[in-house]
């Protein structure tokens, strides 16, 4: 097998005449002793003067055997071992997958809704201010990234083989090319779908899902099982609740980087818990017309790909860095609980919305938070990050977010107007630069026109909105666990993984972590 690197312009397909005789050149043989080729990675290139797909291929020779990969197997779990799975995000799902394919029986408990009902109690979020606690943007199933463009950006195969991930969303229903697109992404327009035909597998071959199920209490029993006390929620009787229990041997806990109330548990049973760092700022909105014009220097056409950005700088020792940018995309309230102001973006498959928009965030490290939050121990990080939520809400007293243009912000004056944005439930003009803490509000002022002067022409505008809070980034604790077994070091059976336990950041990666988790059991 030989690997080659073909660029042609945006719009001209990539043939069997085109790549043949390259192959043939890369290898040392005549084109027809090449067998067969195929593209695994396809980027866009801008730089010169075509703007240009830059493909990478691997070739084989007629006396080669192509590798493909093969999705393994899963097999029919009825009445197999159960493991329990809390938590039906990306993490959740995949350890399921892969349990199926050991031949363990996975049960899926959910605090939020399926991912169709979700939808209703999203819209009325965004439409009515009206919160559900356990079905929103961030709880329910498919987790956030479901309704956050679905990108699944992480390449490193330090964590495991992305394959597995990446060919089973494909079977599931996911666009082929996100196989060899250098920045995939599936879309919140086609990911309940796939949700959905992931849980429909994991039924058919034998698992269960129970939605409506939080856990509220975990004990390890004198016979080493785990027993999870569980509240469901049952909507057919007025909301009303009931108690219920499950016991297994194995527990995989994926609850996802919000569910604070699993950190409190932890933290009053005495169980191990760290503070980590995590990232606070804003959303930052442009008209995406904007950003294809700077990313593609003027030359867009209709039929390229809308234009994304991403950019790292460092400000007095700490990083500043965009976060989860939605080209075409939109802007959606993320609170979990009432009296909180929290921002997240997200885009459909097309991209074809009028704003692009991303966070734009600093690093806050548990040494950069103010000394009154020392009395939380471990849970300071938790609790500063809710405090800045709990400030942006009591600032406008409903979902509105507080906004303020990027120039008016970086100069520290009133915006005298604010520009139409893509959330739903609207602004209100703010001293966005007063709202925000000090350490995050000073850095992203150096940061802004640095990124317009150095790294992206024309960024820096005071046509572009800033709204607050960007704050569910990652977790602000980390569950620790053995390096080996992967199990949490204070409750053997129990095993954190994803965003939730600190050992992920996105789709892909809390996918494998799941994945690898479910590798141990």
């Amino acid at each position: 097998m030989k690997q080659l690197e073909i660029a042609c312009k945006i719009g001209k397909e990539l043939t069997d005449e085109m790549v043949r005789p390259l192959a043939a050149k890369a290898m040392g043989v005549k084109p027809d002793k090449v067998a067969s080729w195929r593209v695994v990675r396809r980027s866009v290139d801008a730089r010169g003067s075509d703007i240009l797909y830059r493909y990478k291929v691997e070739a084989w020779r007629t006396d080669e055997t192509p590798e493909e990969y093969r999705i393994p197997e899963y097999q029919d779990v009825h009445e197999a071992e159960p493991v329990l799975v809390v938590g039906s995000g990306p993490a959740g799902m995949f350890a399921a997958l892969k349990l199926l394919t050991r031949g363990y029986k996975p049960v899926i408990l959910e605090r939020g809704k399926e991912v169709h009902a979700r939808k209703f109690d999203m819209a009325a979020l965004s439409r009515d201010g009206i919160l559900h606690p356990d079905s929103n943007f961030c709880f329910g199933e498919g987790g956030a990234g479901t309704f956050s463009d679905g990108k699944l950006f992480t390449r490193s195969s330090k964590r495991g083989d992305i394959r597995e991930v990446l060919y089973q969303m494909v079977q599931f229903g996911a666009d082929p090319d996100i196989l060899v697109n250098a920045h995939p992404h599936i879309g919140s327009d086609r990911l309940p779908a796939l949700v959905e035909r992931i849980r429909q597998c994991i039924i058919e071959h034998g698992g269960e899902y129970h939605f409506g199920t939080k856990v509220v209490d975990v004990e390890r029993l004198s016979d080493g099982n785990l027993k999870l006390s569980c509240q469901v929620s049952d909507e057919s009787s007025s909301g009303l609740s009931r108690e219920e229990s499950y016991t297994a041997r194995k527990v995989i806990l994926a609850t996802g980087h919000s569910a604070r109330e699993i950190y409190g548990l932890f933290d009053r049973k005495g169980w191990a818990l760290e503070a980590k760092g995590l990232a606070i700022g804003v959303r930052a909105e442009h008209p995406q017309w904007l950003i294809n014009k700077i990313q593609y220097h003027g030359r867009w056409q209709p039929f390229m790909p809308v234009a994304e950005y991403s950019f790292v700088t460092q400000v007095e020792g700490r990083g500043v860095f965009s976060f989860c940018m939605c080209p075409g995309g939109m802007l959606v309230p993320s609170a979990t609980a009432a009296g909180e102001l929290v921002l997240n973006g997200m885009s459909n498959s097309s991209r074809s919305g009028k704003w692009a928009n991303a966070g734009v965030v600093v690093q806050v490290e548990p040494e950069d938070v103010p000394e009154e939050y020392a009395r939380y121990g471990v849970l300071s990080m938790m609790h500063y990050q809710a405090d800045i939520e709990k400030k942006m809400y009591d600032f406008s007293s409903s979902l509105k977010a507080p906004a303020q243009r990027m120039m008016d912000f970086c100069r520290r004056i009133p915006s005298a107007n604010l520009p139409a944005t893509s959330y739903h439930p609207g602004t209100v003009n703010a001293p966005l630069h007063e709202l925000l803490p000090e350490g995050v509000s000073w850095r992203l002022k150096l940061a802004f026109p640095y990124v317009g002067n150095k790294l992206m022409h024309g960024y820096y505008t005071n046509d572009a909105l800033l709204l607050g809070v960007e704050s569910r980034t990652s977790s602000p604790v980390r569950i620790p666990r053995d390096p080996q077994t992967l199990e949490s070091i204070s409750v053997p059976g129990l095993y954190p993984c994803g965003e939730g336990a600190g050992y992920a950041g996105g789709i892909v990666s809390s996918a494998l972590d799941g994945i690898a988790c479910a590798a141990m059991i």
